[in-house]
């Protein structure tokens, strides 16, 4: 039997993939084998197996292919060097929110990780790896505001740890919501209004302002 060129594996590949997204979606994570996908596929068990190590790889795979983007859109935001940090991350927002509406791929695989990955013990693997994930987003966004606040574009008592842990909160309740229920807001027309003011409150609630007891004797 011929050997498949490198197009057509990566063709088959990213055949798994999207029917992966496909049946997680449709059946749960922890109820969804590799023959229920290699089935959906039209391809055999161990055309899978050629291509990811088992069903954690395939999800892991699966999420990495929509994380690597916005990894690059985060990297840029939390750079030193940045000049507009506050505009960067304001960039990643908005594009998170808009892409998920318009790009079918990080739609469906935020559904399955936001509303279709039970907490159960056979899914340990692949939360404790998005737990990981999650620890590096919030580090990651409170270099980006320490950098903001640098740059004169955040109040320098902001505390920044409590800010980015909102951050994240706000993103993921927004997407989880509008996921939940897609026809309650428009999420990709109104992305920029509900990052502004989100940003807004970072730069002027009160709330997010360091306590006297947080800050360190002169």
């Amino acid at each position: 039997m011929a050997r498949k060129t490198k197009a057509e594996a990566l063709e088959t590949r990213n055949l798994i993939l999207d029917t992966a997204e496909q049946v997680f979606r449709k059946q749960g994570v922890s109820h969804t084998s590799l023959n229920d996908i290699a089935a959906a596929a039209g391809v055999t068990r161990g055309a899978i197996y050629g291509h990811f190590r088992n069903k954690v790889d395939l999800f892991n795979q699966m999420h990495e292919r929509i994380h690597t983007p916005i990894q690059a859109l985060a990297d840029e935001s939390a750079n030193p060097d940045e000049p507009d940090p506050l505009g960067q991350l304001r960039n990643l927002l908005v594009t998170v929110l808009q892409h998920t509406v318009s790009d079918p791929h990080q739609q469906r695989v935020l559904d399955v990780l936001f509303l279709r990955c039970e907490q159960i013990e056979c899914m340990g693997p692949i939360i404790e790896l998005h737990n990981q994930y999650y620890r590096d987003g919030v580090a990651r966004t409170q270099r980006t505001l320490e950098n903001a606040i640098r740059r004169g574009q955040l109040p320098s008592q902001l505390d920044t740890r409590t800010a980015s842990l909102a951050v994240h909160a706000w993103i993921r309740g927004l997407l989880t919501n509008w996921l939940f229920a897609p026809d309650l807001f428009d999420l990709e027309a109104q992305a920029e209004q509900l990052v502004d003011g989100f940003l807004d409150s970072l730069k002027l609630s009160a709330a997010f302002l360091k306590r006297d007891d947080d800050v360190p004797a002169a």
